[in-house]
């Protein structure tokens, strides 16, 4: 078989997105975000919406979101993406609009915005990428940090006298009135990579109808703040991450 037919279109097995930018990542080598990058870039361009796209991102790991997808960007402050994207879609309602976040951000100093703009039924997606520990500023607790996991900031293992109990957005958003389509996914083997990107694709889809807030939990990996290698990280968080955070939809109304 010689290259010209390797490479054509009928033999095609992969291909990188278009909306995806010709930049090195900054994400650290075994991260799930560049694989949510590239999903989120796929169902953007299937659903023909690249000119329609407004993503959000505030600080923390997902700060770059905007090299990387080549659609209308929005920084906001830590925490406050929920807000800033309520905004930008009641101004336009007829975009997609959407935010990238990950826990620390989404889960400590943006728990309000978050639950509020949810509660609202506001016609945006939350993004959610849950590695269960603050990535980008050196390792520390974060709120969805499991029981006995050892950080930075708790190096003997969290503790629930002392630290509390890990929060699960998606069990506390599937209660409220405004949301539509709450989901916990994994990126971890190619069956998971692509329900997850079917589950984007549903939000998206309800956020676009008009049926209310969705909320799309990505667990997912770190393993530079786990001080794992990239193979290792995913098997600890298949062995412990997992049956803590639970796969599948917690609430799905967007047929109704």
């Amino acid at each position: 078989m010689d290259r010209n037919e390797i490479v054509r279109p009928e033999n095609l097995v992969y291909k990188k997105p278009t909306l995806m930018n010709e930049v090195n990542m900054h994400y650290c080598p075994g991260c799930s975000h560049g694989v949510v990058h590239k999903l989120v870039a796929e169902v953007i361009e299937e659903m023909g919406l690249e000119e329609k796209s407004v993503g959000v991102s505030p600080v923390g790991c997902a700060v770059f979101a905007y090299r990387y997808i080549d659609i209308d960007w929005q920084e906001a402050a830590h925490g406050r993406a929920p807000a800033v994207a309520t905004a930008i879609k009641r101004l336009w309602p007829d975009r997609l609009v959407f935010t990238y976040q990950g826990d620390g951000d989404l889960a400590c100093i943006g728990t309000c915005e978050t639950i509020h703009a949810l509660n609202r039924g506001e016609n945006i997606v939350i993004i959610f990428v849950n590695n269960a520990i603050y990535g980008m500023t050196g390792g520390q607790m974060a709120p969805t940090t499991l029981i006995g996991q050892k950080t930075a900031t708790c190096p003997y293992g969290r503790d629930p006298k002392l630290h509390g109990y890990p929060l699960k957005m998606p069990e506390i958003a599937a209660q409220l009135q405004g949301t539509c389509y709450v989901t916990r996914q994994c990126v971890d083997t190619v069956g998971h990579i692509n329900k997850a990107k079917k589950a984007i694709r549903k939000a998206f889809e309800a956020s676009m109808a008009g049926k209310g807030s969705c909320l799309v939990e990505i667990t997912s990996t770190c393993n530079s703040g786990w001080k794992l290698s990239p193979q290792k990280a995913y098997g600890w968080m298949n062995e412990n991450m997992i049956p803590f955070y639970p796969q599948g939809d917690l609430k799905d109304t967007t047929n109704e």
